[in-house]
């Protein structure tokens, strides 16, 4: 990856992805579940299902129903989502001090995840979290899309398909191991550097901002 100029370092774009990065959707996504096994008569593991949380809907409904019905129950899903998930699910730690963060720095905050735009919007502004810009339906690669968009110079994620979406869009790789996937899997992936969860992002930008945030060697913030 070449070198930022200082320009992009003094007031970055970073780009954040959502479900267990700012947000614990988790007993939100599970209520969701449960209601939809209700609705439909299948029966959803929602327990597991959140442990797996990242990848596109589509992807896990694919364990659940046969495949020409998952176009149908992802409309469903989605329906019903507002009133189960929003409510349940809290900011994780961090989350509101890193979009500060950037803020602060000059720079522009942007949400880029494979959830649903419409439902992401109700869970930030439930939240009480308000990014630049927010972008849904986008996973793994794809997300480089809307980062190269946005001229993104850091993605943050949890997954290691975040990972790749940053590498694809020639970001830097922020990973926080707050979500499914442990540090050594997120550094494996290629992440630039792994962070424990969010309330340590804001004195790593700060470093990065100073050109010392490369280095990862922030021990306390580290995972």
């Amino acid at each position: 990856m070449g070198a930022m100029s200082s320009t992009s370092r003094s007031a970055p774009t970073v780009g954040f992805d959502l479900d267990m990065t700012l947000i614990d959707s988790r007993p939100g996504i599970r209520a969701c579940y449960l209601e939809l096994s209700a609705r439909t008569g299948t029966y959803v593991d929602a327990d597991l299902a959140v442990t797996r949380l990242g990848p596109p809907l589509a992807d896990e409904l694919a364990h659940w129903f046969p495949a020409d019905e998952i176009e149908a129950v992802a409309d469903l899903y989605r329906e019903m989502y507002p009133a189960y998930a929003i409510e349940p699910t809290l900011a994780l730690p961090g989350a509101r001090e890193a979009v500060a963060a950037v803020r602060a720095a000059g720079g522009r905050a942007v949400v880029v995840t494979a959830k649903y735009e419409p439902n992401a919007k109700l869970h930030l502004a439930h939240l009480g979290i308000e990014p630049d810009a927010v972008i849904g339906g986008l996973w793994a690669e794809q997300k480089a899309v809307a980062l190269r968009e946005h001229d993104a110079d850091v993605y943050v994620g949890d997954h290691v398909g975040d990972v790749r979406g940053a590498r694809a869009a020639g970001a830097r790789s922020v990973a926080v191991a707050s979500g499914p996937c442990d540090a050594e899997e997120l550094r494996a992936a290629g992440a630039d550097v792994v962070l424990a969860d969010l309330t340590a992002f804001p004195r790593w930008l700060a470093a990065y901002r100073d050109g010392e945030g490369d280095t990862e060697d922030l021990d306390a913030a580290r995972a």
